[in-house]
């Protein structure tokens, strides 16, 4: 993210958004395992709370039957039986069992067994039914049970209603869910068995006590007995039944992903009973969820925030130097004329500002440095013409060649025909023409060369027809071929031409060479400093104006990948060697109004 918009970006998501989010992922911890403790410190209270409860409930439940010991006419009963109990008021004991009967509002039915007379009945809606012989009642299961242990009562799983004498005041209708406690009477003093009274209790009095543990929807409450019985539970059809296997796999298993199972042994006349009760997860930590996801929302939205923060930002700051780098971009690209907004009045104001100011000053700078450069160059190409091309003598020339021919002298029409291609091809010193033409201008002038030093003068040009075909800046080859003349020939009278030329990746490199007296390394190195140096460097000596003109055109049409060399020959002569690209040459080319593109 190399722009200011990425970097803002980047910088919202790491110091804002990822700390937030890893607070909410921390702070989630730490409530849930707060929440988590209070729960479980909350729901171990309740628990402890409701089995006492539920203890002191049943406890009052499994004494009262000992009431009957304080009623004499009652337990007189339960001693002598009905018949032989000379103290009986039958009108005094109904209303003892009525008061009995009323004395706890959840009693829904009595039987009383008396064991001498094996005699049973009941009291339902505080009305006492008619005694019948039930000598069976001893060979109920319970009651069994009840018989061959130790134990004073016994509490029997939640069913429905049962009219134990099958008496009238039962209506069949009522089938309520009771609970039963079977309790044995007996003698205090000798420990003999007396009979059996049974109370069915609604379960609506300690199921009221008991769901006071359900605090959440969702959490499920088990009354259990120490025979896996289901005494109550939230849900109605397990009352009465064996806790199934799965519920019990769930309660071995205190704590999962799924539940949390609160368990709370009970004592006293409920020994080896259990209260459990089982929430869910998603139920126990609700609260801690809305909470996190309270903040995830509020993470979103300062995120949301955010995003329109850089928006707005992008949109004040960055935008202004996203258009600012864009206009500095196309000033690279060449592009002179860029715009600026000078009216804002910011720091960016204040960059546009100079920026424009300092295009005008490059501009300026650059229109002048252009115009000197395109007057130097008009400058030494007039020096040039001045020199090979003198206009002046053309007529005169033809004029003295028509006179050759009247004289009979073919040798002098000749000569002068050469210097006439001469003159004609000098004319288009600023041109440019094909490699062919070049050459045949300098074959003329070695004509003329010839006539002056006789056939002593040797030379060769050793171009390839391709070569020949190529189009190149006139007067680029004929200048070293004069200096041949100029500082090697006229010396010796022994000195040898070269030209030829090769082309290999992309460029032509054409050769001018002779095998005559070499330069000293001291002027070599001179004439190099000279052909080299920048044209506005100052004056350089006339007699190498040929090389360095030659130079400047190269570097003028073909740009700095042309090039220029001079050597000697191993000490023994001297070099030219011209490097020329053969891709397009720059918009300076030469033409009759130079034009040049720095």
């Amino acid at each position: 993210m190399k722009t200011i918009r990425g970097r803002l970006l980047l910088m919202l998501v790491l110091f804002i958004l990822i700390p937030y989010f890893l607070t909410v992922v921390i702070l989630y911890g730490v409530t849930k395992n707060s929440v988590e403790k209070h729960e479980l410190e909350n729901s171990r209270a309740q628990m402890q709370k409701n089995a006492e409860e539920l203890q002191q409930y049943f406890g009052d439940l499994v004494d009262l039957p000992y009431i009957l010991y304080r009623n004499p006419d009652l337990f007189r009963i339960f001693q002598h039986g009905f018949k032989d109990s000379i103290y009986l008021d039958q009108s005094s004991m109904e209303k003892s069992l009525e008061t009995f009967y009323l004395m706890r509002k959840e009693i829904r039915q009595l039987r009383f067994y008396i064991a001498r007379d094996q005699e049973s009945f009941t009291v339902y809606n505080a009305i006492v039914s008619t005694r019948k012989h039930k000598p069976d009642v001893l060979r109920e299961k319970p009651v069994q049970h009840l018989l061959h242990s130790k134990q004073k009562y016994i509490i029997k799983p939640p069913h429905p209603l049962r009219n134990y004498n099958n008496v009238a005041i039962v209506p069949q209708s009522d089938n309520t869910s009771v609970l039963t406690i079977h309790h044995k009477i007996t003698d205090i003093l000798s420990g003999q068995f007396l009979g059996i009274m049974t109370m069915d209790i609604n379960l609506s009095t300690y199921s009221s006590i008991i769901e006071k543990v359900e605090q959440k929807n969702g959490a499920s409450v088990l009354l259990i007995d120490k025979y896996n019985h289901v005494m109550y539970g939230s849900d109605r059809s397990l009352i009465g039944k064996e806790v199934p296997a799965s519920l019990q796999r769930k309660m071995d298993a205190p704590k999962s992903q799924e539940n949390i199972v609160f368990s709370q042994t009970l004592s006293g006349p409920l020994d080896g009973w259990k209260l459990v009760k089982i929430t869910p997860s998603d139920v126990l930590f609700s609260n801690v969820r809305k909470t996190a996801y309270t903040n995830i929302l509020i993470g979103l939205g300062v995120g949301l925030l955010g995003l329109l923060m850089i928006g707005f930002i992008s949109y004040r700051i960055t935008r202004p130097i996203q258009e600012l780098s864009d206009k500095v971009r196309s000033i690279e690209g060449g592009k002179m004329n860029v715009s600026f907004n000078t009216s804002r009045k910011d720091e960016i104001g204040h960059l546009e500002t100079h920026i424009q100011e300092m295009m005008h000053r490059i501009n300026h700078h650059i229109d002048r440095e252009y115009k000197l450069e395109i007057e130097n160059r008009k400058n030494q190409l007039r020096a040039l013409k001045s020199q090979v091309n003198p206009h002046f003598l053309f007529n005169a020339l033809q004029s003295i060649g028509a006179v050759a021919l009247r004289s009979k002298a073919p040798r002098v029409y000749q000569l002068l025909t050469s210097l006439s291609k001469m003159m004609r091809y000098s004319i288009q010193a600023n041109q440019w023409v094909m490699m062919k033409d070049e050459i045949a201008y300098i074959r003329a002038y070695l004509i003329l060369q010839q006539e002056r030093f006789g056939r002593s003068l040797n030379y060769s040009i050793e171009l390839s027809d391709q070569i020949m075909q190529l189009t190149i800046p006139s007067m680029i080859v004929q200048p070293l071929v004069e200096n041949f003349f100029k500082h090697g020939y006229e010396k010796t009278h022994q000195a040898h031409l070269f030209i030829y030329g090769t082309l290999e990746q992309e460029y032509l490199y054409l050769f001018v060479e002779n095998n005559g007296p070499p330069l000293r390394d001291e002027a070599l190195q001179e004439l190099r400093k000279n052909i080299y140096a920048s044209t506005v460097d100052g004056d350089f000596p006339n007699e190498h104006i040929g090389l360095k003109n030659i130079y400047d055109r190269l570097l003028l049409n073909y740009g700095p990948n042309a090039s220029l060399e001079i050597d000697t020959l191993h000490g023994k002569g001297f070099s030219v060697k011209l490097s020329i690209p053969l891709s397009e040459p720059t918009d300076g080319k030469e033409d009759g109004h130079e034009s040049f593109n720095r």
